[in-house]
């Protein structure tokens, strides 16, 4: 059971799991042993209350395919196990973010204080740089 939020949990037959051997550096292990893990999570066919699955659809991230699957590969740690609970933090932090309301952002203005003080180390900044001119006979 993976729990996102107070009342939204999943139930772990919601994740298809599948070992891999994992990239990179490791010597003679990484060509043994498959200790990366794909993680499969299907957001139509999941749990998950209407409002997330929404959301996660209209995500752009390369990590939601087109037909509206996760796929998640975590090969950071060298166990299964490891990156299994790795691969379900990242899964969780992912549906837990999009949950998260931004702000809108108001623009604003500079104050007529700081626009003077700007024009007027501009002016200065400008008498200095006169100064370095050729003097003229």
């Amino acid at each position: 059971m993976l729990d996102i939020a107070q009342n939204v949990s999943l139930p772990d037959t919601e994740f298809q799991f599948s070992a891999i051997r994992a990239q990179g550096a490791g010597g003679q292990n990484v060509n043994k042993v498959s200790s990366a893990i794909h993680l499969r999570f299907d957001i139509n066919a999941s749990s998950l209350p209407d409002v997330y699955k929404r959301r996660l659809l209209s995500l752009r991230d390369r990590r939601i395919s087109n037909e509206g699957v996760i796929i998640i590969k975590a090969q950071k740690f060298r166990t299964q196990e490891k990156n299994r609970n790795d691969a379900l933090e990242r899964l969780k932090a992912l549906i837990a973010g999009v949950m998260v309301v931004q702000k809108p952002r108001r623009p604003t203005k500079p104050t007529v204080g700081s626009q003077k003080r700007r024009l007027d180390s501009k002016v200065k900044r400008g008498k200095t740089k006169s100064l370095r001119g050729r003097i003229i006979e």
